[in-house]
């Protein structure tokens, strides 16, 4: 026993529990590292302050190993008034440099809750001129009508549904992953 009288117990990384996905479901520790992007016609939709401020069936998501998909609109499907281009970037190894957007609906408002990847790296260029949004910031963002998940820990912006299982990075214990 370590000094003071206490014992640790070593618990199994998170990655090493992974989830068995049930039928209709997919596991994010079969997604790819680096991740990959696929088209999706699924309806997507996000709504803040009682508005409706995306609806999209041509949508792209980006699939990476660990995560939640993450649900990028199109611009021309989302209502970019409501938008407030700020001076926050960050930067993705895979996708590149992200700027990021205020989300404004009347007197409400979600500071950078929405990120864009201008010019994304090789291999990304689909997600160009495409919208995401940080479900924990929305009154709901949707897909088939389900209202997603946020992605645990903030940084993250994985939308969480029914038919995907983790565990997610984001949760207690995946800060090493």
């Amino acid at each position: 026993m370590p000094s003071g009288g206490v014992m640790w117990i070593r618990e199994a990384p998170m990655k090493d529990r992974r989830i068995a996905p049930g039928p209709g479901q997919e596991s994010v520790w079969d997604y790819p590292r680096p991740p990959r992007v696929e088209s999706t016609r699924r309806h997507v939709t996000v709504v803040f302050n009682g508005v409706t401020i995306a609806d999209s069936r041509h949508a792209y998501i980006v699939l990476e190993t660990s995560h939640p998909p993450g649900f990028y609109i199109p611009a021309d499907d989302v209502r970019t008034e409501y938008l407030i281009l700020t001076g926050r970037t960050s930067w993705c190894e895979w996708k590149g440099k992200a700027q990021y957007y205020t989300v404004r609906v009347e007197e409400r408002e979600a500071a950078n809750a929405a990120w864009a990847y201008p010019r994304p790296t090789r291999g990304f260029e689909a997600i160009t001129d495409h919208i995401s949004f940080y479900p924990h910031l929305m009154d709901g963002c949707f897909v088939d009508g389900e209202k997603v998940r946020p992605q645990a820990g903030g940084f993250y912006g994985g939308w969480i549904t029914d038919d995907v299982v983790g565990p997610f990075k984001g949760e207690p214990g995946s800060l090493g992953w």
